[in-house]
């Protein structure tokens, strides 16, 4: 046995020692018995926590979801809102998504939080994302936490944390919280003052999401209702998460009485039975769906993610039932949001830097201020804020392509259930008018020009230094991808300081190209891959065939990504 393996034996046992989970200990015991120490190794790699709070596999050690992790994630948060000497009077806010072992690792946190102090209101059962975030801002919460691995595939689990602002915490707040994480004692020291009981211990407070009747009010103020257009036929899938019970009950509010679920989706169950995936970008996800909104003849079909802060839509395009892509999403939902803000003070639209230059062009031509930042709700809502407290405007939208809306300001983040609300009041507004979403993008884009995007991954051998390919990139004079000329790049791994907070530092390239047509590239966060961007823009008029245009202009932008790729791979 080497000394490497057998310092990793060493902090195998001390784990051990410290997790008060017999199932977990055990795990990890296996692994020791066997002397598996590239698993060890693995499994006891510390989960980071940094922006987006946890994520990862659900397991036994530091580099996996457990109860042990968690206990001594929320002591840590403990510890940083005593530094920050909190107002103790203020309660913190936690709520859980469905996932077999979110209901535990939300009511660890709670008993960590009371124990040191500080009262807490927790939802009773598995609750929308975009509910918690709204009632942290509701209550002022200091902090705001939601046991959610969102669309992450089916053995995941996460911990998402917001801030006083009711934001998604950035830079320094998520540093300030590892440290005093990696500060926090063992698990299982911890959980022996955590005093769990049953009735809950005082100082918890719980809620049923449904009776949190404000969010629902603030949707129907700011996505008002229309008289006509209520038999719209809608079909909703929550993909075994969330979002059903909210979905209905907004729609209904709304007053939809032709409104029909999936109801093999419909129940909140973690354990994914029809998709093992359950992000509505992945191929086959929303197959059942499509085939449910078929089989009612459809206008509309709706679904969200298992925490219902992103929303999937599909409509009829010639008559066929078709899937509208987050850009286009995003343009149709711009477009309606920008006719219910009023033009003083300015609009606030903002937008995530890898998404389509459309929404952008339109606001600018409609008098709005839009602003692009790095990919993230948590940097489009801090911007957001920023600029209204300079008096640039005030928030009225706010988008990224990976289907996350933001549809208004009671909700700092994505909010898939106020989208869905929102897409269907404009679906409606058009049937009436015998229109479809897709005959309104045919007319924005013969307006405003159409910007058609495709995206693609482009996976390298383990080990492969990723740094390396930005650079030669960077750096390549006389670009060209096929017969485009790159007239342009910007490293933003450089140049930070020139720009705004929420466009720092980031390993990404943005090429220009003399045609108007955009490329991104990035590193993915996690395996050695990049993910490349690609937007093209064509000039069309009502009387272009829409589908083929869509059609030639996104072959356009996966032609370039293809280009692009060539020259990686060299």
């Amino acid at each position: 046995m080497t000394p490497a393996q057998a310092e990793l034996l060493e902090q195998a046992r001390a784990w051990m020692e410290g997790d008060p989970d017999p199932a977990t200990r055990a795990e990890l015991g296996a692994l020791v018995e066997a002397s598996a120490f590239e698993a060890l190794a693995e499994r006891l790699q510390p989960l980071s926590f940094g922006t987006a709070g946890l994520r990862g596999a659900v397991g036994a050690g530091s580099g996996r979801m457990n109860l042990a992790v968690v206990i001594r994630t929320a002591h840590g948060i403990a510890s940083y809102l005593a530094e920050q000497a909190t107002d103790r009077a203020k309660p913190i806010v936690i709520g859980f998504d469905a996932r077999p072992t979110s209901r535990a690792f939300a009511e660890a946190s709670a008993g960590v939080l009371i124990a040191a102090g500080y009262r807490v209101v927790a939802f009773t059962a598995p609750t929308a994302t975009p509910l918690c975030a709204f009632l942290g801002r509701e209550l002022g919460a200091p902090i705001t936490i939601v046991v959610t691995a969102s669309h992450n595939p089916r053995p995941d689990n996460g911990y998402k944390v917001y801030g006083p602002s009711a934001v998604q915490i950035v830079s320094p707040v998520d540093v300030d919280i590892a440290r005093h994480i990696a500060r926090a004692p063992a698990a299982r020291a911890i959980a022996k003052s955590i005093g769990f009981s049953d009735p809950p211990p005082a100082g918890l407070t719980l809620l049923d999401s449904l009776e949190l009747d404000s969010y629902f009010a603030a949707v129907s103020a700011a996505i008002p209702a229309a008289t006509s257009g209520r038999q719209l036929v809608i079909v909703h899938s929550a993909l075994h998460g969330v979002g059903t019970a909210p979905m209905l009950r907004t729609l209904a509010d709304a007053g939809f009485t032709n409104v029909h679920v999936v109801p093999a989706q419909a129940e909140p169950d973690g354990t994914f039975p029809t998709t093992p995936f359950p992000n509505p970008e992945e191929p086959g996800t929303l197959d059942l769906a499509l085939a449910a909104a078929e089989r009612h003849d459809a206008a509309l079909l709706l679904v969200n993610d298992p925490d219902a802060d992103r929303l999937a839509a599909a409509a009829r395009l010639n008559g066929a039932l078709t899937v509208l892509d987050g850009n286009q999403v995003g343009a149709l939902l711009a477009d309606h949001l920008l006719s219910l803000c009023p033009a003083v003070p300015t609009p606030l639209v903002l937008t995530s830097i890898v998404s389509s230059p459309f929404v952008s062009e339109m606001a600018h031509a409609r008098g709005a201020r839009c602003e692009r930042t790095h990919t993230g709700f948590k940097w489009l809502w801090t911007a957001a804020l920023d600029l209204q407290r300079q008096g640039a405007g005030q928030f009225c939208f706010g988008y990224e392509e990976a289907l996350g809306y933001s549809v208004f300001p009671a909700v700092r983040d994505k909010d898939g259930i106020a989208a869905g609300r929102a897409l269907a009041e404009l679906a409606a507004s058009l049937a009436e008018r015998s229109q479809t979403l897709f005959g309104r993008l045919h007319e924005l884009y013969a307006q405003y020009g159409l910007w058609a995007s495709a995206a693609r991954n482009l996976a390298f051998k383990a080990g492969t230094p990723i740094a390396p390919l930005l650079d030669a990139l960077a750096t390549q004079s006389d670009l060209r991808l096929g017969a485009r000329q790159v007239v342009r790049c910007i490293d933003y791994r450089a140049g930070e300081t020139e720009r705004p907070p929420w466009l720092g530092a980031a390993a990404m390239l943005e090429l220009q190209l003399d045609d108007a047509s955009r490329v991104f590239v990035r590193p993915s966060g996690t395996e050695p891959k990049l993910k490349l961007y690609g937007h093209v823009k064509r000039t069309i008029t009502l009387e272009s065939d829409f589908s083929s245009s869509l059609a030639e202009a996104r072959q356009s932008a996966a032609a370039l990504l293809q280009e692009l790729a060539k020259l990686l791979q060299r």
